[in-house]
């Protein structure tokens, strides 16, 4: 049934990127702490090399897998296939949190389409590659991209994006440190 891989070769990758829907996972290190699942999708996912991925951080009212990552570093990607053979895949790793004003940031940003509201990028060492059956997922259509974040950014003045950080972005649930630019924005007012 389930497989471990020693990288994401080249099958693997053109599976990867035939999916239009991905998820992260994250948690802190409290036992009580809040543990993250999220959904990506809209382009985000890129595959560095064989053993390392990024993907596209939007704006958005949590910052659970940044106060994580910065935390401890554990990550888990899961891919399901919605269409087609049933199959999952999980990348497990150790992630950080790029931002804009980071050296790092400029190259890794080379890798993804434009997009108007990007808060970070998360680069991820990929430590263990596996699949699984996926026979329980349920087939799902593609239909398309939702245009609401896109359209949520653009209706945005890059402070009113900053202010939004600020509020929203400096720390997790469970109280980690956000992002680095919208705690060091409040630092300097």
């Amino acid at each position: 049934m389930g497989k471990t891989y020693p990288e994401i070769d080249a099958n693997l990758a053109d599976w990867i990127r035939s999916q239009h829907l991905f998820f992260v996972a994250s948690t802190p290190l409290a036992g009580d702490g809040m543990i993250n699942c999220s959904p990506k999708g809209l382009d985000s996912f890129a595959i560095l090399d064989s053993h390392t991925v990024a993907y596209l951080d939007f704006n958005g009212s949590g910052v659970e897998t940044i106060a994580h990552l910065r935390e401890n570093g554990r990550i888990v990607i899961m891919f399901c296939a919605l269409e087609g053979a049933p199959k999952i895949v999980r990348l497990h790793g150790t992630g950080r949190c790029i931002e804009p004003h980071e050296s790092e940031f400029t190259v890794l940003r080379s890798h993804f389409p434009e997009s108007p509201t990007i808060r970070s990028i998360i680069c991820v060492d990929v430590k263990r590659v596996s699949d699984s059956c996926g026979f329980g997922v349920p087939l799902y259509q593609y239909g398309g991209e939702r245009d609401a974040l896109p359209k949520w950014a653009a209706s945005k003045s890059a402070d009113a994006l900053v202010a939004y950080q600020v509020q929203k972005n400096r720390r997790s649930l469970d109280g980690l440190p956000g992002l680095k630019s919208a705690a060091s924005t409040v630092s300097k007012a």
